[in-house]
């Protein structure tokens, strides 16, 4: 069996015409038949190549609105039968049935279908493809005789090679096209089900297809093709890599602009970065996130501000860190972030000048990103996975319940509300100390909340008096209130919840500080 296969009829059906007419004149110019459907005929047509219709091959008529016009014995018998092999010879040979050395599909654009708000139950199911998958597990199954392409990506180095061998594919080429086969049709047969397994019961087809947000699926299906190799993972001797769901968003579709490849920490600080950023909508913020922990977050009129401001809270712990703004960078907030040693930027944007101040900082990396909407979080455990929803929730000033006799005043209830989002975003247990729209102290990560709030106020270089605090789950006891009070703060925002509720309150109004309870908890781990 030779290991070069000549192609001399291919099958065209493609939902995306991209570069398709260069691919089939190419295939021409080696005296390929071309065979095609549809739209993907009509467009061949157009473009004056000479295309047998799908109908005149299998001698059946293209029906059911499309539904059946691929799923044929003529179709799939002159994909799946063995060359050489004499009895399949035998049994095409006594059928009429042609051989199809190379399929070219890409299938109905079910997910972004699916994505549609309001996409009506019947047209999501319309848009489920069925001639296209067997197709192209039809030929891939039989690779050593058939080419299957499924990625326009794939075209350039197709003609290439057919130029280079004289429209002839190697059989390692038939082998990668084959396993880039069955990964799409594994990912497509797993959007369906995750899609589908969510809507519980089937309506009617004119109404809209409205999937239960909160179910979780009774199967984790996960298919995220490889988008980029690491050099290795939080340690030289871990081999790592990054996979991405497509979309083009999020820390995984970002845009590098400049700098060196990210690392495995680089993408782990920048979500935890930028996921920060993002808790403010109304105006300029920047956090800067040192082993995924904020070392400093603030807001301000301008990025040059916020940045200034998150500074300010531990400029040495920032040393070497990864920024988060969520605002373009302009060139002045660019030229005082500069003098700084940073390891990467996340921003939705960088204008021409900010880009000019950052280039000869060769070594940073600069990312422009494109928020993405939460998505569950997976976190591995022994023999399986945990799933759980992405923390969105959000508190605002009217949900908050004040329990002390002293009500917050209106610059610490601001406050307040900050340094809860901020808290949100640091490890657990944690404290967080902060006045107008600024860190001043972080407690991260420690065993004991009331080490939390001594060492937040430890680490603080700027007065801690006149602050507030934030804490990620409800005091236990009175002594972590104490040690917040006794830093300077004079108000606080905590969840709840614990069977002392009474004493810490007691205590609180003791010291005169201001206490509301959100009946939220933000543990992160």
């Amino acid at each position: 069996m030779s290991a070069e296969k000549r192609i001399r009829r291919a099958l065209l059906s493609v939902t995306d015409k991209t570069g398709l007419v260069e691919f089939a004149r190419v295939l021409a110019e080696f005296g390929v038949e071309l065979v095609s459907t549809g739209g993907t005929a009509r467009t061949l047509r157009e473009a004056g190549l000479g295309v047998q219709d799908i109908s005149d091959l299998t001698g059946f008529p293209e029906m059911l609105d499309g539904r059946v016009k691929t799923l044929h014995p003529r179709v799939h018998g002159g994909l799946l039968y063995i060359r050489g092999n004499a009895e399949h010879e035998a049994a095409v040979s006594a059928h009429g049935i042609e051989p199809i050395d190379m399929v070219v599909v890409n299938l109905y654009a079910f997910e972004k279908t699916a994505s549609k708000p309001g996409v009506a139950f019947g047209h999501l199911i319309e848009n489920i493809d069925i001639g296209g998958p067997s197709m192209v597990r039809s030929a891939a199954k039989n690779f050593e005789d058939v080419a299957i392409v499924t990625s326009v990506s794939d075209y350039p180095t197709l003609i290439d090679e057919l130029r280079a061998n004289h429209g002839r594919l190697s059989r390692e080429t038939r082998w990668r096209l084959a396993r880039q086969a069955f990964s799409l049709t594994a990912a497509y047969d797993s959007a369906i089900a995750n899609t589908l397994e969510r809507i519980a019961e089937a309506p009617a087809p004119e109404a809209p297809a409205a999937p239960d947000a909160g179910a979780l699926p009774s199967t984790l299906r996960i298919h995220f093709p490889l988008a980029q190799s690491l050099r290795y993972g939080e340690n030289p001797h871990q081999r790592a890599a990054l996979y991405s769901d497509g979309s083009g968003l999020g820390i995984a579709g970002a845009t590098q602009l400049q700098g060196k490849e990210l690392s495995f920490n680089n993408l782990v600080d920048l979500e935890a970065c930028w996921e920060l950023a993002q808790e403010e909508i109304d105006q300029p913020m920047v956090a800067i996130i040192k082993h995924t922990n904020p070392c400093g977050a603030a807001t301000g009129a301008t990025v040059l501000e916020a940045y200034q401001k998150a500074l300010a809270c531990d400029p040495v712990s920032a040393f070497g860190g990864v920024i988060g703004i969520n605002r373009p960078v302009d060139a002045a907030a660019a030229e005082e972030i500069a003098k700084l040693f940073v390891e990467a930027i996340a921003a939705p944007s960088f204008t021409p000048e900010a880009r000019e101040r950052f280039a000869a900082k060769k070594n940073l990396r600069l990312v422009e990103v494109r928020s993405a909407e939460p998505r569950p979080v997976v976190k591995h455990v022994s023999g399986g996975l945990l799933l759980q929803d992405a923390d969105t929730a959000r508190i605002t000033e009217s949900e908050l319940k004040v329990v002390t006799w002293r009500p917050p005043t209106a610059d610490e209830l601001r406050s307040l509300l900050f340094a809860w989002r901020v808290c949100k975003h640091v490890k657990s247990n944690a404290i967080v100390y902060a006045r107008d729209g600024q860190t001043v102290g972080v407690g991260a990560g420690q065993m004991s909340r009331v080490d939390a709030a001594r060492f937040g106020a430890q680490k603080a270089i700027l007065p801690l008096k006149g602050t507030v605090a934030a804490s990620d789950a409800f005091f236990p006891f009175p002594d972590g209130l104490e040690a917040v009070a006794a830093a300077g703060a004079t108000a606080v925002i905590q969840p709840g919840g614990s069977v002392k509720d009474a004493d810490v309150i007691a205590a609180a109004d003791k010291l005169g500080l201001a206490m509301v309870f959100t009946g939220i908890r933000h543990f992160r781990h």
